[in-house]
């Protein structure tokens, strides 16, 4: 998914004139001659890396590439830790569910939002219960209840042919260190 990006190094920039950044001291930090960019990078024993060719000169770093490299790897890597896929988990509920079934969803839905995925909770209506959506309506709003101190309605209990669907999304974590609660004197 990360696009690698290509460096020119030493031989391979092709302007006349660049800008070098990032040199110790900082006086000698400016604008240079190609041929003499490439020898200050070689007394030094490094490599001059053009890193914005779209600059007039070009920017350019005296750096070991093989390091600026391993860097950029190291910083796409970390990346990519960092990103997480929210999934959307469903949860199926019956109309007249038992109190120690609810509680063994709510702990499994409780731990999918602290995870940081979504809930979708679903009531299914089957026969003549469809004729008492009320009974799935407040079974949701239970449910939404039970776990506010994790997750806030992002949709509210709908109707949806058969089915009555709701869909809770994790709080922040700053949130929920308040237990959900206004803060003192906002009420």
């Amino acid at each position: 998914m990360s696009k690698e990006i290509n460096y020119r190094i030493n031989r391979e920039i092709t302007a006349p004139e660049v800008r070098i950044v990032g040199l110790e001291p900082s006086e000698l930090n400016g604008v240079y001659p190609l041929e003499q960019a490439l020898r200050i990078a070689e007394e030094r024993g490094m490599d001059l890396v053009e890193i914005a060719p779209q600059a007039n000169p070009p920017v350019c770093r005296v750096v070991e590439y093989s390091r600026l490299r391993f860097e950029q790897k190291k910083k796409a890597k970390e990346a990519k830790q960092k990103l997480h896929q929210i999934e959307v988990k469903e949860i199926r509920l019956r109309p007249h569910t038992d109190d120690h079934d609810l509680a063994f969803k709510l702990r499994h839905a409780e731990n999918f939002l602290l995870e940081g995925n979504k809930i979708r909770a679903i009531v299914f209506f089957r026969g003549r219960s469809i004729a008492h959506p009320e009974f799935g309506e407040k079974l949701l709003k239970e449910f939404a209840e039970r776990l506010a101190h994790v997750a806030k309605v992002e949709v509210a209990p709908r109707m949806d042919g058969k089915n009555m669907t709701m869909v809770l999304a994790p709080v922040k974590a700053s949130k929920r260190s308040t237990g959900g609660k206004p803060a003192e004197g906002t009420s």
